[in-house]
C-alpha cells in the first residue's frame, strides 16, 4: 500500500456537489492499493500515518505526529497511486489491485483508523471525487508498506 500524505491547514471531499469528508488540520492521505497487499501492510500504513512526524514542536522542528499535533486524517482511496510510470507515456495499471480487493483493504484501513483515533473523514471509493486543500509548508511525503 501507499499514501501520498500531505500535512494540511484544511482539506475537503466532494463528490457530485456534496462534501463528503472534511478535516481542518491535519493530514490528507491519498492511499493506492496494489496487488498483493494485505492486511498487514494496511496495519503498517495506517501505524505510519498516525506516527509519522511531521508537525512542529514548540521549536519548529517536525517531531509531533498526527496525534500529538490533535490533528485531522483524511483517508481518499487513489487507484492511480499504484501506477507504474517508468516506461512510456502512459500509465499502467497492472500493479493495482482489483477494485473489489481494493475497497476491502481501503475500508479495513479506514475502520481501524476511526478505532484508534477520533478525527478521521473519508472520500467514496470509486467515487469522481473533488478534494481541495491548502498544503501546509508545503509538506509532502510518499509512504509505503
Amino acid at each position: 500500500m501507499k499514501a501520498l500524505i500531505q500535512r494540511v491547514k484544511n482539506a475537503s471531499v466532494t463528490v457530485q456537489g456534496n462534501t463528503v469528508g472534511a478535516i481542518e488540520h491535519g493530514l490528507l492521505a491519498l492511499v493506492g492499493v496494489e496487488k498483493g497487499d494485505s492486511e498487514a501492510d494496511a496495519e503498517k500504513l495506517l501505524h505510519k500515518l498516525l506516527h509519522y512526524r511531521v508537525f512542529s514542536d514548540h521549536e519548529g522542528k517536525m517531531n509531533n505526529n498526527l496525534q500529538q499535533a490533535g490533528g485531522g486524517l483524511l483517508l481518499v482511496s487513489q487507484f492511480t497511486l499504484a501506477a507504474d510510470t517508468r516506461k512510456g507515456l502512459r500509465p499502467s495499471f497492472s500493479s493495482a489491485a482489483p477494485p473489489d480487493e481494493g475497497e476491502r483493504l481501503f475500508d479495513y484501513l479506514v475502520v481501524n483508523a476511526n478505532a484508534r483515533w477520533s478525527n478521521v473523514a473519508t472520500g467514496q471509493f470509486g467515487a469522481d471525487m473533488q478534494v481541495a486543500l491548502v498544503n501546509d509548508g508545503p509538506v509532502t511525503f510518499l509512504l509505503e508498506s
